[in-house]
């Protein structure tokens, strides 16, 4: 069996989502007494969350280059996270308990995941999302819908988008920095199907 080790999971994560997990790690890994001399500062670390931080703010008021500069920031802080999870590798050499004290997660033996019925990617543009959603025997139609998230995290009505042949489809012209979500029916010759379980995204 595999040493555990820290898993850079959170280069996936949404930007809000790696906010909260940088912070997390921030307060874990400094003053850890396992981690005496992390390879990164942690004035470092924090300006770095910070800065990350400001530059979503400001995503959600500009423009493209505020975009931009808002993955400038990301990619800064995910380099400065991954060489923290390589010092807590090497210091911790596959103890679980010490890894997960850092704030890291960790890896587990690998497990066969079933693929999403729907999964909800990066359009081509800014405010573009591409959904693919599982194909079906019989099925001659895809009808979708999406439901936009306020702020405070309650789901917006359901509405209809589009209809498509394949279980695919674009969606353009949503509000960056917004979170959405997604769900789609087949419409075969018995009849159409109740909806997926829906997935959410935040729109960059």
């Amino acid at each position: 069996m595999k040493k555990p080790k820290p898993v850079l999971d959170f280069v996936q994560y949404a930007i809000s989502e790696k906010i909260s997990f940088y912070h997390h790690v921030n307060e874990q890994l400094y003053g850890n007494p396992l981690f005496p001399t992390p390879d990164i500062p942690e004035a470092e670390a924090i300006a770095a969350v910070d800065a990350l931080e400001a530059a979503m703010q400001a995503a959600k008021e500009g423009g493209a280059a505020a975009v931009s500069a808002m993955h400038d920031a990301a990619e800064r802080a995910d380099n400065i996270y991954r060489n923290l999870a390589r010092y807590v590798e090497r210091i911790a050499v596959g103890n679980e308990t010490s890894i997960l004290s850092s704030g890291f997660h960790i890896s587990k033996q690998p497990v066969i995941k079933p693929k999403p019925e729907l999964a909800a990617l990066d359009g081509e543009h800014s405010g573009d999302v591409k959904l693919v959603g599982k194909a079906k025997d019989r099925g001659a139609a895809y009808r979708w819908q999406m439901s936009k998230v306020s702020d405070d995290g309650t789901d917006g009505v359901w509405v209809d988008i589009g209809t498509s042949t394949r279980a695919t489809f674009q969606v353009s012209g949503l509000e960056i920095m917004k979170r959405y979500k997604f769900r789609y029916a087949v419409v075969t010759p018995d009849g159409t199907s109740d909806y997926c379980e829906p997935v959410s995204k935040i729109i960059i």
